[in-house]
């Protein structure tokens, strides 16, 4: 016994040490922990060569205008075998890209749904972080409807001083002065049938439709396929019949979902504290978003393999509160359903029926 109390006693002495030393070190500790993190980011040529064939969907902003910890502005990057697109540009986008370890140097074009704030306060980092890290010898290819060359003007000019000091500073081989900001790509949807197919490949096809967002006018979704997997992006929408069209049998539904109870919540809250106006916008954004329950209407109705919701409204910063938001949802669409968070990752594997759902790999 006395000699188990006597090496145990050694050997609570032995760690108390190394504690000591590792506090006494840990400034060179964390350097070299960190010096490790920056090898492994930068080793990756391609951080997209190791991904499967498929098409892989990136959830770089599944917020809303509400400051919220887990959901930055809405944004989602998709990875049609290797080659990388961004649907919206939503605060935070070009930081969660780079947190999912992906490189915005590779973005071919950005696609944007419409023009409130919300969808685009990050765009004009992205287009800054695309040009740097590529060396791009061309400005980005910017879908989007009607208003487009406007909105992406104003980018432009904003950011030109900035473009300046980096090229003077960084020179032309760094910072090619052509490749700097975006370059405008409208579209206008058909009024017979709403929808435009905008890039159409043997293995690749995105389409914009028009959604129904008034008084946003035009407001769109789109739908991507590559190869033999297919998803749909809602856009910002009430319950749309073009939603539930595009939507017809694709492997995953990205759609956006406001729960009108929780939102009533946060209304009441501001009534009580004598914010009138924005008690007022909590109630008026109500008729031009969709429920959750709806969304998951129109996933039972077009027979989707997997619904995922984002443009979260309002925030859920407690677990038990996407519960609540989620509840009447699960019990009109029995497939796997996903309230998403920054990070988020799916991966549809070509060839396959299979929906991997969890963070980058």
């Amino acid at each position: 016994m006395k000699r188990s109390v006597k090496l145990w006693g050694r050997a609570s002495l032995i760690l108390v040490v190394l504690a000591a030393l590792a506090w006494w070190q840990r400034g060179p500790i964390t350097v070299a922990l960190m010096q490790r993190q920056v090898s492994a980011l930068t080793s990756i040529a391609d951080p997209l060569a190791g991904l499967s064939d498929g098409l892989h969907v990136g959830l770089c902003g599944a917020g809303s205008p509400f400051p919220d910890a887990k959901r930055s502005g809405p944004c989602t990057v998709v990875v049609a075998g290797q080659r990388m697109f961004v649907f919206d540009a939503g605060s935070g986008a070009s930081r969660n890209i780079a947190l999912m370890r992906l490189n915005a140097g590779q973005i071919e074009a950005l696609f944007l749904t419409h023009f409130h704030s919300d969808h685009i306060d990050g765009l004009g980092e992205l287009l800054m972080q695309r040009w740097i890290q590529r060396t791009a010898q061309q400005a980005l290819p910017v879908h989007g409807p009607e208003g487009l060359e406007k909105v992406l003007q104003g980018f432009n000019d904003a950011y030109t001083l900035d473009k300046d000091y980096r090229i003077g500073h960084h020179g032309e081989a760094v910072a090619p002065k052509a490749g700097f900001g975006g370059l405008a790509q409208p579209f206008t949807l058909p009024d017979d049938t709403g929808r435009k197919v905008l890039l159409s490949e043997p293995d690749l096809e995105i389409v914009a439709f028009r959604v129904s967002h008034g008084p946003v006018h035009p407001a769109v979704g789109y739908r991507i396929r590559y190869k033999d997997r297919t998803m749909v992006i809602s856009g910002d929408t009430s319950k749309s019949a073009a939603v539930q069209r595009e939507s017809m049998g694709v492997d995953l539904l990205l759609h956006e979902a406001l729960s009108p109870p929780l939102l009533g919540v946060v209304e009441t809250g501001f009534a009580d504290a004598g914010r009138a106006h924005l008690a007022k916008i909590m109630h008026d954004v109500l008729n031009y978003h969709t429920t959750p329950e709806e969304a998951a209407e129109i996933a039972l109705a077009a027979n989707v393999k997997a619904l995922v919701f984002n443009h979260i409204v309002p925030p859920l910063p407690l677990s038990g509160l996407e519960q609540s938001f989620a509840k009447g949802a699960q019990q009109i669409y029995k497939g796997p359903l996903r309230i998403g968070t920054d990070g988020d990752w799916f991966t549809l594997a070509t060839g396959s029926t299979a929906i991997e759902m969890g963070k980058r790999p």
